[in-house]
């Protein structure tokens, strides 16, 4: 079988089999969130929390419970990784260090994962399971609960600006959708052999002659989501491309359906909520617009054969997993950098400079092709928002979006949203490749203009993009133990992830709050091609200004060497 017809093949399947899923799962996440009736074991845990399912929330009590549930989780998690020497299970691991504890609890109280850390060495089979996974199914379950209430900000008409009830979008999110979502998803990686143990490990006799320990974990629970929930910190050091986490190709295109399924089925629960599912239509065809299009350059450049090493090897096979091959890693590559997922089942740091420049241009679009869970719908709808009022000032039309207006409070917040990404990478980025102190920790340094220089400043700006887009993958060659690389990534971690919902929030309680308007001759349409093409526009032009300097001095001069 030859590379091009195994790699299409292999996206044939995966959009066939999302293709199969969309309306059915989109259509229960809807139900979901709609439902009036609460389950048995969520009312027992509303009367244990006294919560009253019944109350809705403006904005303002919606955002106030999303940070002190995450700002308690944050604390929970970090305390528990410090006294994880004291703890069952930890398998002889002391606890962990401050800055690498709080650079670890923000990471995955904002579904970024980012791992400064080796899993097996670090982390006990205790951490695992009850604060990284548990954080697993709460952070997904956050961005799902703001992206629903942003879809009520459209549908309802509420003089308070009542957008839903917190606690009850994100346990019917945790309970409903991620928990049995998951468990399926774990049964078929376990008939795959991705392995589930308590025991932290086994001796094994090396090819030199010499005892090796070999880790073991509970993986394929975490596995399961970890992908589903666009999450992608590993319970192993090499991630997805370890064969305990994910050892067949089956199984790698069962992870790259389960990062794909709720960021692509929630278009339709978009369409479904709003009564118009060719809305949801219209951003799900942007969205494949950008995936494809990325896909299609990555494959392209991991494809060639640059250089003596990927002429003898037939491509650029440096730094990926012989099973997965050239097409299983970029499917995977650009589907995870494109939903802030972060796994990767190859070194992203080997990737050719067109190749690696793909897939972080992938995140500098702001992680909506399709996005994270929740996050890639609101990430879109704010774009969308942008459009329809860039759209007006050109054609002289009225802004307005599903029948709400779009007057200065509304394009405001979308705006602020938006800007909140880019002034994290860049300021970030351009404060560390300042530092003298930071360029020992570059894998790739040199004089100014030289190859090292270049990449160096490409793994730095990658870092940027990574933890601002709450990613979570990064380029190998860059050393982040410092105290610098700790505090300032966990920083742009929490600001890009808090900020931007605060926003959206606001934006949803403003929208609610207004009456809707009867579409008229002077509102311009916001599905077809010609919507489509400008949404598209759109989130190019917004990346191509903000970025284009920073990609010009990274990946773009790599790949002009």
């Amino acid at each position: 079988m030859t590379p091009a017809l195994a790699a299409g093949l292999q996206i044939a399947f995966v959009i066939a089999v999302l293709a199969v899923l969309y309306v059915p799962v989109g259509d229960y996440m809807a139900r979901v969130y709609e439902s009036r009736r609460h389950l048995r074991i969520e009312s027992v845990l509303y009367r244990l929390c006294r919560i009253n399912p019944h109350t809705e929330q403006t904005w303002y009590g919606y955002a106030g419970s999303v940070l002190g549930f995450s700002m308690a989780d944050v604390l929970f998690l970090y305390v528990l990784q410090r006294i994880q020497g004291v703890l069952p299970l930890s398998g002889d691991l002391s606890g962990v260090s401050p800055a690498v504890a709080f650079n670890t609890a923000v990471s995955f109280v904002t579904n970024t994962n980012w791992q400064s850390y080796a899993p097996e060495t670090t982390m006990g089979n205790l951490t695992q399971p009850v604060g990284l996974a548990v954080q697993n199914f709460v952070s997904a379950a956050v961005g799902m609960a703001v992206a629903v209430a942003l879809i009520r900000g459209f549908v309802r008409v509420a003089r308070g600006g009542e957008i839903g009830n917190f606690w009850v979008d994100l346990t019917r999110g945790s309970l409903r959708i991620l928990l049995p979502f998951s468990f399926v998803i774990a049964l078929i990686l376990l008939s795959q052999g991705v392995i589930q143990s308590f025991h932290t490990g086994f001796e094994s006799t090396g090819l030199d002659g010499r005892a090796v320990t070999n880790a073991l974990a509970p993986v394929a629970s975490q596995e399961a989501i970890k992908e589903l929930g666009t999450n992608g910190g590993g319970i192993l050091a090499a991630n997805s491309a370890h064969p305990f986490e994910n050892p067949t190709p089956v199984s790698n295109i069962v992870e790259i359906l389960a990062i794909l399924l709720i960021p692509v089925s929630l278009t339709r629960t978009f369409g479904t909520m709003v009564g118009d599912r060719k809305q949801g239509l219209t951003l799900l065809a942007v969205m494949g617009i950008l995936w494809g299009s990325l896909l299609a350059v990555t494959l392209a450049a991991e494809s060639g054969r640059r250089g003596v090493a990927a002429t003898a090897a037939g491509a650029m096979m440096e730094g990926k997993e012989v099973r997965f091959g050239i097409p299983g890693t970029a499917l995977f590559a650009v589907s995870t950098t494109g939903t802030s997922t972060g796994a990767v089942n190859s070194a992203h740091d080997s990737l050719s400079p067109l190749g690696g420049g793909a897939v972080l241009l992938n995140m500098l679009l702001g992680e909506i092709a399709p996005g994270g869970v929740g996050t890639g719908l609101y990430g879109i709808l704010v774009l969308a928002l942008i459009a329809v009022f860039v759209g007006g000032l050109l054609v002289g039309r009225t802004p307005e979006y599903l029948g709400k207006k779009l007057r200065q409070r509304e394009i405001t917040l979308a705006a602020l949203s938006v800007l909140v990404m880019p002034a994290l990478v860049l300021i970030g980025t351009g404060i560390t490749v300042i530092l003298s102190s930071t360029t020992g920790y570059q894998g790739n340094s040199g004089d100014p203009g030289s190859p090292g220089s270049i990449h160096g400043f490409s793994e730095v700006l990658y870092a940027f993009a990574s933890a601002s887009n709450n990613n979570g993958s990064a380029f190998g060659g860059l050393t982040v133990t410092s105290d610098w690389f700790q505090a300032a990534l966990g920083v742009c971690m929490l600001f890009g992830r808090f900020l931007p919902i605060l926003f959206v929030l606001a934006l949803a309680g403003s929208l609610a709050s207004q009456k809707k308007t009867a579409a008229g001759a002077g509102t311009l349409p916001t599905t077809g091609p010609m919507f489509t093409g400008l949404l598209t526009g759109t989130v190019v032009l917004v990346a191509a200004l903000t970025f284009f300097p920073a990609l010009a001095l990274g990946p773009i001069a790599e790949a002009l060497q």
